[in-house]
């Protein structure tokens, strides 16, 4: 119960911090199968019960096409709470086995793409004003690398992002969780889980990213409580500055 109530604890500094839900709201999870989004779509529904905020609370799940082993016991799982859950079927995986990368794998970046216009269009037809992504901390920390060794930037995704043309916020209410208390509450909970069947599934460059910070917080355990506090740590903030912005861009 401590690593549910650690998670939840979380999730409504996050709120606090970053003012994600609000009265009125209609908040869609972005369900996965995975221990993240249940988690969260878990610990949503407890917010409703003890938060004196009024908001409606839904989930969908997105059918990539690769199968989803698993999936139907997560959804009548979500029965008992009186939470709805949906299914949306796409052609994802045939479009992704069209567009492979030079190595011949299924483009990560595409799939991600492709996956998140879906459910925000599903989201848009059920009224929804917000669509909640399970992102944790380690996620953010490993994006963060992913920006700053393939993309020469350092950046990770925002608590709240507002998308103005399609009218939506999307949020991410545990973005100060550690995974290895999500992977507690969920076994904590008993959830069930759906098996991945992407072919890519460990073979990530996200995946990679994952083994470095872990070697790291081997080394350094204290790295990873700093790393939270740098990703939010935006006073400490100090770059090169050069007189020749524009041709630095």
């Amino acid at each position: 119960m401590k690593s549910v109530k650690r998670v939840l604890g979380c999730l409504r500094k996050a709120d606090n911090d970053y003012h994600l839900i609000n009265d009125g709201d209609r908040i869609c999870v972005g369900l996965s199968g995975g221990k993240d989004s249940s988690v969260l779509l878990y610990c949503l529904y407890l917010y409703q019960k003890f938060s004196k905020k009024q908001y409606d609370l839904m989930a969908i799940y997105c059918d990539l096409g690769f199968g989803n082993e698993g999936i139907d016991e997560i959804i009548e799982f979500f029965k008992d709470y009186d939470i709805p859950v949906y299914k949306q079927e796409t052609d994802i995986a045939e479009i992704l086995k069209l567009h492979k990368t030079s190595d011949d794998r299924l483009d990560c970046s595409l799939c991600a793409k492709l996956r998140k216009g879906a459910i925000i269009n599903m989201a848009k037809q059920y009224n929804c004003n917000k669509l909640a992504f399970a992102h944790h901390h380690d996620d953010a920390a490993e994006t963060l690398f992913m920006n700053m060794i393939h993309g020469g930037k350092i950046a990770t995704f925002q608590p709240d992002t507002y998308l103005e043309r399609m009218d939506i916020h999307l949020i991410r209410p545990l973005i100060y969780a550690f995974e290895k208390d999500i992977v507690k509450a969920r076994e904590y909970l008993n959830i069930p889980v759906s098996k991945n069947l992407c072919g890519n599934d460990g073979v990530t460059e996200r995946q990679a990213m994952k083994e470095l910070l872990g070697s790291i917080y081997h080394k350094y355990p204290q790295a990873r409580d700093n790393f939270e506090l740098m990703l939010r740590n935006d006073k400490q903030l100090s770059l090169f500055k050069p007189d020749n912005e524009e041709n630095e861009k």
